[in-house]
């Protein structure tokens, strides 16, 4: 597994030698958005106030309500898996950094049939999603599972029914496999789910619909399902090859990725990398570029700088995926906008 190179050392050394100063301008941080790294900003406040005494406090509402309270002020930062536009983030003076970084996956519950067994491409799970395909043992996908007993099974679709990140990287990779789809359904944060779908708050509210549906399937990040234990479904990437989502494929298909672009919001979705995950994605940070508290402010910029350079190893265990390198110092420098 790819591990970034530890600055702990290096970090705590500083913090204390300015021990009086950080301590004078220590203050208890809010933040608010996407489900999708709720897990692992938990993760991060926990082992950043057993080392600084810092309090950060986050809470999973979804990428839309994130993007609305921060742009409201009411929180010091917030989270989103749909990265806010350019000129948006010009109009409201705020910066947007990428924490680290996962997959959307396709996950089923079809009885007799093991997780990773059932294959699908980008257009018939395009077909599943917008309500064309409607039963499992639909020839379009027996024609890619040949040797595979489909149960004649009715299919319900699992989504999420508040405003998300998640739902803004599947669609608009669903968008780009199938004109249909985009034009049935559409492609952000919410979009027209067909009349045979039923929606779930958050990843969890979608993976539960998942699991106590027979005949369902849904789409939830890598973490969630990997810590529900949910079943896989086996996705044609753009090489042409099959894959199951893990780790080390989101991993490639972010490797050529440019971050430079303002935003730092690179197209990760169906990279060419031969092992590349098709449907993967960053979590943004949000912050003010100026804010009126500059102990919250720098609250921020500290918590996320200790967190890129302490907590790999922590957002590997829960099921993500770290930032590479280079990325993480560009990272740095960005949030030196943060004031």
């Amino acid at each position: 597994m790819r591990t970034l190179n530890k600055l702990a050392q290096g970090t705590l050394a500083v913090a204390m030698g300015l021990a009086f100063s950080v301590n004078a301008l220590a203050a208890d941080i809010t933040g608010a958005g996407a489900t999708f790294p709720y897990a692992v900003y938990t993760k991060w406040a926990e082992a950043y106030q057993a080392a600084t005494g810092n309090k950060v406090n986050y809470q999973g509402i979804g990428s839309s309500g994130g993007v609305k309270q921060i742009k409201a002020k009411t929180v010091d930062f917030g989270g989103t898996d749909a990265p806010v536009k350019e000129a948006d983030l010009d109009a409201a003076k705020l910066v947007q950094v990428p924490t680290v970084m996962g997959g959307v996956t396709i996950v089923m519950n079809v009885p007799g049939i093991d997780s990773g067994k059932l294959k699908l491409d980008g257009v018939t799970a395009a077909d599943i999603f917008r309500g064309a395909i409607t039963k499992w043992n639909d020839p379009r996908i027996a024609k890619l599972n040949p040797g595979v007993k489909l149960p004649d099974l009715a299919i319900t679709v699992s989504h999420r029914s508040d405003g998300s990140g998640t739902t803004y990287a599947f669609t608009h990779y669903l968008a780009k496999q199938s004109m249909s789809f985009m034009r049935d359904v559409g492609a952000g944060n919410t979009v027209n789910w067909p009349s045979n779908a039923v929606g779930g708050k958050g990843n969890p509210g979608v993976a539960a619909n998942v699991e106590k549906i027979k005949g369902a399937i849904g789409y939830v990040d890598i973490a969630d399902a990997m810590k529900n234990g949910m079943s896989f479904v086996a996705l044609k990437n753009k090489a042409g090859n099959y894959i199951v989502p893990n780790q080390d494929a989101v991993a490639d298909a972010a490797a050529g990725a440019n971050f430079k672009v303002r935003g730092m919001a690179p197209d990760l979705l169906d990279q060419s990398h031969k092992n590349a995950w098709p449907i993967t994605s960053a979590t943004y940070m949000l912050a003010y570029e100026k804010g009126d508290d500059a102990a919250k402010q720098k609250g921020v910029v500290d918590f996320f700088t200790w967190s890129l350079n302490n907590g790999q190893k922590m957002a590997e265990e829960l099921g993500f995926v770290p930032l590479p390198p280079a990325v993480v110092k560009m990272v740095e420098a960005e949030m030196k906008s943060i004031k």
